[in-house]
């Protein structure tokens, strides 16, 4: 993806509307909003019970997040190192702890600029977490 362009990424979870998974402008490459939410619509780091009890994971949710991020970036020829913002959606603040814990296995100091704020609700009612993310990676 060069100049500019959209880009829904085979293999994920296809957008619950119409917009693309990446989009770029320029230099930057615009992540969508991007859950824990598999290809297969399940969701990684949400079990139910045989009586439909949920047992939801945020630190599964958000290793699951960053990585869906990463292989979006990686469809347009960047990585994880190229995010320069990231804006981070959670349900409950409760869970800032788990999923902070879990971030910080991707990013340092050094890492993206961050904001990190509490939302009623997502989507679904098993996801904990959403992302965006936005990279400077030069098109060639």
């Amino acid at each position: 993806m060069s100049g500019t362009g959209s880009k829904v990424v085979d293999g994920k979870a296809t957008p619950r509307g119409k917009y693309p998974h990446v989009k770029r402008a320029g230099d930057f490459l615009f992540v969508s909003g991007t859950s824990a939410r598999r290809a297969d619509n399940t969701i990684a780091g949400a079990e139910v019970d045989s009586l439909g009890t949920a047992r939801l994971d945020i630190r599964m949710q958000t290793r699951a997040v960053i990585n869906n991020i990463r292989d979006i970036l990686h469809s347009a020829g960047a990585q994880l190192q190229d995010v320069v913002e990231i804006s981070v959606y959670l349900v409950n603040m409760n869970d800032f702890a788990g999923y902070n814990d879990v971030y910080g296995e991707f990013f340092g100091y050094d890492g993206p600029a961050r904001t990190t704020v509490a939302v009623h609700q997502l989507p679904h009612p098993h996801l904990l977490i959403e992302m965006t993310a936005r990279a400077y990676k030069p098109a060639k």
